[in-house]
């Protein structure tokens, strides 16, 4: 069975990157929100924002994904590690939806191979914050391997 990291010391580097890919989710759809306002929700055009193809409901849903991890970093208490955890592997397959579809018409989320890319690597970054971010109290953390080893040879 795999060990999942608790108290690594690198978890603020971590959280500070699931809190950037937040903000970055809430300024890409505030940004997509006011190109693509006119265009209808699932409007297909040519609108670019930060270098992605988006429409009004991508935006949208930018924005709540990314006020919502936001929020459960700032909460913490291990909130944001099940908030990146689940929506990292929601955008994985969003991602992989729309891959698979990108030229058909059942690209209802207008996304380009660029925003695919892009909400591969945000799934990828907060995936990977989840896994090292995880607090718990020292008396619940298991000895480090070298005192379990010194132990058995001591007794």
């Amino acid at each position: 069975m795999g060990h999942n990291p608790v108290n690594h010391p690198l978890r603020p580097i971590y959280r500070a990157l699931g809190a950037l890919t937040g903000a970055y989710l809430v300024l890409f759809g505030i940004l997509g929100a006011i190109v693509t306002a006119d265009k209808g929700l699932f409007g297909n055009g040519e609108d670019r924002v930060l270098g992605q193809e988006t429409n009004l409901f991508w935006s949208l849903v930018s924005v709540l994904i990314g006020a919502i991890v936001l929020i459960a970093t700032l909460l913490g208490r291990n909130s944001d590690i099940v908030v990146d955890r689940y929506f990292g592997w929601g955008l994985l397959v969003v991602g992989s939806y729309e891959l698979a579809v990108i030229r058909t018409d059942a690209n209802f989320l207008n996304f380009s191979i660029s925003t695919v890319v892009v909400t591969y690597l945000i799934g990828l970054v907060l995936i990977m914050a989840a896994y090292y971010c995880k607090v718990a109290p020292p008396e619940e953390t298991s000895p480090p391997r070298q005192s379990r080893e010194r132990q058995s040879q001591s007794a």
